[in-house]
């Protein structure tokens, strides 16, 4: 299993980790009861007449429908106090990272006040369009922002994997508002535990506070076309001085505000027929 640098992963490991081992109980116990049955109900060599029919038995059918509705129940249970508390996000959290999906790369806004000045934010900047007011009331005061983005050619300078680089800093909290531009993408940083779906039209955000220094390889975990292997990428966690200064020699590369988000939020459909009056 992948090393866990995030300071949710371990829930994460922990909650695959019991779904294995009910899985293989679940199984044992059944391959259990295919050989019990295999050797003590085989046809005997000298016998050949048919064994008693038996046509229901109340207790045993009754046994592998409550069973099975027990142990999803508890999977249930689980998973969902888990995802709970995965997907709880901060009101303020210390960063906010627009990461766009498009074919075949990705780009990262960072909500972030660059240069220090509360006046100078561009947080209603048409090109963050797609991302819903209340995701944008969760960047700093002053956000100017930078940008960084990729194509299937870019590289890491220094590890050579494949893909843009985005930097995080170590042990303050990080929240990803997820858009796409054209396809549904999924965001996954392996070592993350975690991966999530960049939807067109529709913003997921969740938040992790990374807890290990180093670069750490990210995919698009969704089929998104003829070129989804190759949208690759890295995460980079550093102290949090040298993330700031990242952030710097961005803007100092002219890239300053930010790359379009992607195609504009959309209302759930409900109750989306027509009705004639």
């Amino acid at each position: 299993m992948p090393t866990p640098v995030t300071d949710e992963a371990p829930r994460i490991l922990s909650l695959w980790q019991g779904s294995w081992a009910a899985a293989l109980a679940t199984g044992v116990l059944v391959w259990g009861l295919i050989i019990w049955s295999v050797i003590f109900h085989r046809r005997s060599r000298t016998k050949v007449e048919v064994p008693a029919q038996t046509r229901y038995n109340m207790p045993i059918e009754a046994l592998y429908t409550i069973v099975p509705f027990i142990i999803i129940a508890v999977l249930f249970y689980f998973t969902a106090r888990d995802e709970s508390a995965l997907l709880k996000t901060s009101k303020k959290p210390d960063h906010v990272i627009n990461v766009v999906g498009f074919q075949w790369s990705w780009a990262f806004n960072y909500l972030e006040n660059v240069d220090g000045n509360p006046a100078t934010t561009n947080i209603n900047s048409p090109e963050l369009a797609a991302i819903p007011d209340k995701w944008k009331k969760s960047a700093p005061q002053g956000a100017d922002g930078v940008y960084d983005y990729g194509t299937p050619a870019t590289r890491n300078p220094q590890t050579g994997n494949p893909g843009p680089t985005l930097w995080l800093p170590k042990g303050e909290t990080v929240q990803f508002v997820l858009t796409s531009r054209d396809v549904i993408h999924s965001f996954w940083v392996v070592p993350f535990l975690m991966k999530q779906d960049v939807i067109p039209g529709h913003t997921n955000v969740f938040e992790v506070t990374p807890n290990k220094e180093g670069t750490f390889m990210g995919k698009c975990a969704e089929l998104c076309g003829v070129d989804h292997s190759r949208m690759l990428f890295n995460v980079k966690v550093v102290s949090p001085a040298k993330y700031r200064q990242h952030l710097k020699d961005l803007a100092a590369k002219g890239q300053t505000g930010y790359l379009p988000a992607g195609i504009k939020q959309t209302d759930h459909a409900r109750n989306a027929e027509t009705k004639n009056q």
